[in-house]
């Protein structure tokens, strides 16, 4: 579970700091952060698990996936920072398994990790550039502050079981000074033993690296990164039937969704998984009578079905695009072996203005209870979702309310635009002593819009300097017979 971020140097993210609950909303503009927040979950996840340069050849571009690893860090004109830097606090699993299926413990759950990358010039032998480590840490977080550093509320039975073990030392240190850095790995499983690799020489982040046998503890914190994922459900894969061997797993562009539901089936009794499938998917879409994978024993195929109160059978192919992602995000949220951060844009796409409190009810639990026991019925998992829409920023608890715009900063001589990220006064986040508070201007962009709209077009500008042009004929607000449905009067000299 990722708790708090800080970033800097990556995109157009500079000095950023941001805490997180078990659910988060972030709402901005295009082009203010909210995606690039999310590049970076997903440039350290990959860091994880793969090399330096394969993970930051993965992170997403302006168009696609970048082809110049120097477009990642924060630049001004053609004047780019030489580092990126990351520190996240993270709560772990306490067990798990390595890659040769060995168990593994962690010493302690609440842990700090810390990276700074630097760019490296192209030449012959890279031309792409290439990027060095100068600086890697993983560190534990003393429980006895742990309240101080969870400040969203949880209850102490949840932060019992989520929280355990004890150690003194680092997992992983960085010493030496410009070129001659070397990163320890501090083992904990075969006590007394450090192993020691200069920083130039290594491909890839010592965690990445990590095995139950030798860093147990390492093995964990990169076991929950790797889990880290952005879902981007594609209705092609979501109405795809899986064979018989298909993994029975979720995948992050909703494939395998029979195989895993066929699965969850298959653990429950009596049919409870498909009941409880249709129990939620009629918070979407009224009368839905029966959910079931249908098997062809001929063709090998697992076939997502749902019947209506007419008895018509429909399989996946014949649902819309937004009834399947809730369905897949049902199926989901009722999978105890999925765990982890789920990262996910604009998740009312394809959802009825009427039934978005519907799809924020599911989001929320998905995540981990904070007033439950950490266990298989209530697994560590939080979710993070960006969007643009009035009627989720409306709907969403206060407390989970971020909202990204960009702000001018100086550094230097330098002058520029970055992400900034604040949220409402007299929540959990307003904690800290100088809080990043949301105006109540920003905020009736959201909870107005058509207000807002009017009060810009008085005014006759718009972001960024912008005459607004009017609208084609009258628009659908401005009828007289909706006038008065409309939450929030007219100002001006009406």
């Amino acid at each position: 579970m990722l708790t708090r971020l800080k970033v800097s140097g990556f995109k157009n993210l500079v000095d950023v700091d941001v805490r997180f609950g078990p659910f988060t909303c972030i709402a901005g503009a295009n082009g203010t952060g909210k995606s690039n927040l999310f590049d970076a979950i997903r440039f350290l996840s990959a860091l994880s698990d793969r090399p330096l340069m394969d993970a930051a050849l993965s992170v997403r571009g302006e168009n696609t996936r970048t082809r110049d690893v120097r477009s990642i860090f924060h630049h001004v004109g053609n004047n780019y920072d030489n580092e990126m830097s990351f520190e996240v606090e993270m709560i772990v699993p306490y067990e798990g398994v390595d890659d040769l299926g060995q168990q593994a413990t962690a010493s302690i759950t609440f842990l700090r990790y810390s990276l700074v990358i630097a760019y490296q010039g192209a030449d012959d032998v890279t031309p792409l550039g290439n990027l060095k480590l100068n600086k890697e840490e993983l560190m534990r977080i003393n429980l006895k502050e742990a309240p101080r550093h969870l400040q969203f509320h949880n209850s102490t039975l949840w932060r019992k079981s989520a929280l355990k073990g004890r150690r003194a030392s680092p997992f992983i240190s960085t010493d030496g000074m410009a070129n001659s850095q070397v990163i320890k790995l501090h083992q904990d499983g075969r006590k007394g033993q450090t192993l020691s690799r200069l920083a130039t020489n290594l491909p890839r982040t010592v965690l990445s690296v990590s095995n139950a046998a030798e860093s147990p503890t390492a093995l964990l914190a990169k076991r929950e990164m790797q889990s880290w994922r952005l879902l981007q459900l594609e209705p092609s894969s979501l109405r795809k039937p899986d064979e018989f061997n298909a993994p029975g797993r979720l995948g992050t562009d909703g494939s395998h969704l029979p195989a895993t539901l066929f699965r969850l089936a298959g653990q429950g009794k009596n049919g409870i998984i498909y009941g409880q499938v249709v129990n939620r998917l009629s918070e979407l879409i009224e009368g839905i009578h029966e959910v079931v994978i249908e098997r062809d024993e001929r063709r090998e195929l697992l076939t997502l079905m749902v019947t209506d109160r007419d008895k018509t059978r429909l399989p996946a192919q014949a649902l819309s695009d937004g009834t399947l992602r809730f369905l897949a995000l049902t199926i989901l949220e009722l999978d105890p072996e999925s765990h982890g951060l789920i990262c996910l844009e604009e998740p009312e796409n394809g959802i009825h203005p009427e039934r978005i409190p519907s799809m924020l009810r599911l989001l929320q639990d998905i995540t981990t209870d904070v007033n439950e026991k950490v266990g298989s019925d209530n697994p560590l998992r939080q979710v993070i979702v960006n969007t643009h829409s009035p009627t989720v920023v409306a709907q969403v608890p206060d407390e989970s309310l971020l909202v990204a715009e960009l702000k001018e900063k100086v550094k230097g001589e330098q002058r520029f635009t970055s992400a900034h990220f604040s949220f409402l006064s007299n929540t959990w986040r307003a904690k800290g002593p100088d809080p990043n508070l949301i105006s109540k201007g920003k905020l009736l962009a959201y909870l107005n819009p058509i207000q807002h709209e009017a009060i810009e077009s008085e005014l006759g500008t718009h972001q960024g300097g912008k005459i607004l042009k009017p609208a084609r004929g009258k628009r659908v607000a401005d009828r007289e017979d909706l006038q008065m449905l409309i939450p929030f009067p007219k100002t001006g000299n009406e």
